[in-house]
């Protein structure tokens, strides 16, 4: 009797703890649900944000793109000014160079172009005496050319080769008195055919020397026969110097000690292409004028 008392007891206890739990069940089923929904609801809002979001991403990449484009572009068109500007300063620069040379200086004079008695080039520069074959008699030089001329003698006595100015500048009047004496000694024929009239001699310019060296008596003739001559030929243009009259030229007879200064870039094209100065057009020959003194 008690032991069904006991499990009726046992019975009831079971059936209102089980009820609970059902209960409790019923609850926390009807939260998840609720809770499950309200999660769905915030996945699709987060799902819309970042569908915006994403939305609003492209939309301001397109925008940077569109800002690259226009700050290229304006790079573009900065770039062209600044080339352009520079093109124009390069340009003015040229000019303001060309402007302080002696457009006179690359010009041909033997028989073709004409010095007047006013010509005289902006700056003379005395040649030291050491370098002058007779020291009591002055000669001069343009003062930019100057700087060529000494190198080319150094150079030449570091290799063992004596040279020395024998005539350098000459004025219209000089270079007319000089004519003037040579035509009575030779005959008028004879002087036109190694002496220049006045106002057209490359002496004038005072870019032209005459060179001599030791061992010939004192005189022009027999230059090319020494040692002097041929360093010269293989050399000279590398200071700026051309030989004015080859053998065969149409202008006067062959003077080896005859030099003109016309510039670094132009002698040495001369002399990699196997020509003379008369040789070339005088356009092509002012191409080099700007570079004379390079």
């Amino acid at each position: 009797m008690v032991v069904f008392v006991l499990l009726g007891g046992v019975l009831i206890y079971a059936f209102v703890r089980i009820s609970a739990l059902s209960e409790d069940i019923g609850l926390l089923t009807t939260e998840l649900a609720s809770t499950t929904a309200a999660l769905s609801q915030n996945a699709d809002h987060i799902a819309r944000n970042v569908t915006d979001l994403r939305s609003q991403t492209a939309g301001l990449s397109n925008t940077l793109s569109s800002a690259q484009q226009n700050i290229d572009a304006v790079n573009t068109k900065v770039g062209g000014v600044e080339q352009t500007v520079g093109s124009i300063s390069g340009a003015v620069g040229s000019l303001q160079k060309l402007s302080q040379i002696d457009p006179e200086l690359l010009k041909k004079y033997s028989k073709v172009s004409f010095l007047n008695e006013n010509y005289l080039p902006a700056r003379l520069v005395s040649i030291p005496k050491e370098y002058l074959y007779t020291e009591t008699k002055p000669e001069q030089i343009i003062i930019e050319a100057w700087p060529f001329l000494n190198k080319l003698i150094n150079a030449a006595k570091a290799d063992g080769i004596t040279l020395y100015v024998s005539s350098a500048y000459r004025s219209f009047g000089e270079q007319q008195s000089l004519k003037s004496l040579y035509t009575v000694v030779y005959g008028a024929g004879t002087a036109n055919s190694f002496s220049a009239d006045q106002g057209y001699s490359e002496h004038q310019l005072g870019t032209t020397i005459d060179l001599i060296t030791t061992g010939i008596g004192g005189t022009l003739d027999g230059f090319d026969s020494t040692t002097s001559y041929p360093w010269l030929l293989a050399n000279a243009y590398r200071y700026g110097f051309v030989l004015s009259y080859p053998k065969g030229n149409a202008y006067y007879v062959y003077e080896p000690w005859h030099w003109r200064f016309v510039g670094v870039k132009l002698a040495t094209s001369l002399h990699n292409n196997g020509l003379q100065f008369y040789d070339m057009d005088q356009r092509a020959i002012d191409a080099y004028l700007i570079n004379i003194f390079d």
